[in-house]
């Protein structure tokens, strides 16, 4: 860590606090659930166990709460010291066998942003443009972002002066609320927090969220999982093509299908896709043809059947009562979305969503145990800094839960 940090240090002026310090103080808050730095310093004074983590000894100094702000928006952003001590901890749990990397499972979490929802302004009127706030700076170099400003077209209803990044989100019961999403990827045998970040409060961001974590899993630690669990969000038929053709990773997701009709006429699957012509047949087995042109959202293709063979069907009424003929959408991404069906029909999908559970308990715990449920930073980045600390506190805490510290032999 001294290494990482020592060019962000000066080489004159007084002596500067040593980086693990500070690192372990914060592991101790997030550990135990302080959540003010200011409470977090006295603790450390006057508590004797986190001395001893903290090694501080009887007499040592604790630092000003200020310090750990002057450090967090200066040398830790600047040199990623945060991710660089997730991804140490990621590689401890790897080499004591806490990490299979065969099946993993993801998901986010919804955190209250520190902003009040009283002092919101209407998102079509925007910002002030006198504003100005590191929060605001934050928001303004996200816009572009995939996971924050550019997640969806769509203009958010509020916005907070003091934190314009977080999302004005209803997605919990009772009132609406401005939030972040914390998404976590985790391996499935020990429920390990593998990958982390923060996103926007939508779902488009979550799933962007969720290949990025996969791609940097995949690059950092060399884990290529074989399955993928997670909850319907992540059904799309874009994300399913992504995990099925382009990572080979098996989707044992549901998938977000609204082809279902309830007006009694026949659905989607009643009718079979003949892909080795690439037409469907119909429940009298004629078939429903394409011209292969992408239509509506530039995403769909549309296959016809004929007028004269539905004209002269028995069963018109319950196929196509108000339209000449039955027209069928498929999306060009629909062979993934089959895979992913399949799957779901195995006792391997059964048990993956049985275990899927176990990213919902590590948001438990983050919330209730850790008392991360709002945040007391703001902007996209202090997001990111209070997420990645969290992670690295619950996997420290499995870590020490499963593999005990071995005691050293007595002196023979």
């Amino acid at each position: 860590m001294r290494a990482h940090v020592a060019p962000f240090y000066s080489s004159t002026g007084r002596p500067s606090i040593d980086p693990e310090l500070l690192i372990r103080m914060l592991i101790v808050g997030y550990c135990f659930g302080i959540c003010s730095e200011r409470r977090l310093c006295e603790e450390v004074h006057l508590n004797l166990a986190y001395r001893w983590f903290c090694r501080l000894g009887l007499d040592g100094d604790v630092p000003d709460h200020s310090t750990f702000s002057k450090n967090r928006h200066g040398r830790f952003r600047e040199s990623d010291l945060l991710r660089q001590l997730f991804e140490t901890v990621v590689r401890r749990c790897m080499a004591e066998g806490l990490v299979g990397g065969e099946g993993f499972a993801v998901d986010a979490s919804l955190i209250a942003a520190d902003a009040n929802r009283q002092s919101g302004v209407e998102g079509a009127k925007g910002l002030d443009p006198e504003l100005s706030s590191r929060a605001v700076d934050e928001y303004l170099a996200v816009l572009d972002d995939a996971a924050f400003g550019a997640a969806t077209p769509v203009t958010p209803r509020y916005l907070a002066p003091s934190d314009p990044a977080a999302r004005w989100t209803a997605a919990k019961a009772g009132p609406a609320f401005f939030a972040y999403s914390t998404n976590y990827l985790i391996d499935l045998d020990h429920a390990v927090i593998v990958e982390v970040d923060a996103s926007s409060a939508v779902r488009q961001a979550e799933v962007t969220a969720a290949k990025t974590m996969i791609d940097r899993a995949h690059d950092r630690f060399d884990l290529h999982p074989e399955r993928l669990a997670a909850d319907t969000a992540y059904g799309s038929a874009e994300m399913l093509d992504w995990l099925v053709t382009e990572r080979g990773i098996a989707p044992h997701v549901p998938v977000f299908d609204k082809s279902q009709r309830t007006d009694g006429t026949f659905s989607r699957d009643d009718f079979a896709y003949d892909a080795d012509n690439d037409v469907y047949l119909c429940p009298q087995g004629r078939p429903l043809t394409t011209r292969g042109t992408l239509v509506n959202d530039g995403a769909t293709l549309i296959y016809r059947a004929s007028k004269r063979d539905c004209q002269a069907c028995a069963l018109k009424p319950k196929c196509s009562p108000n339209t000449p003929v039955r027209k069928i959408p498929r999306s060009p991404h629909e062979g993934s979305r089959d895979v992913a069906r399949r799957i779901a029909t195995t006792e391997a999908y059964v048990t993956s969503r049985r275990q899927r559970k176990k990213v919902e308990m590590c948001f438990a715990h983050l919330k209730r145990i850790l008392k991360l449920d709002r945040l007391r930073l703001r902007g996209p980045c202090g997001a990111r800094d209070e997420f990645l600390l969290a992670a690295t506190a619950q996997n420290l805490r499995k870590l020490a839960e499963l593999i005990p510290v071995q005691a050293p032999l007595p002196a023979t």
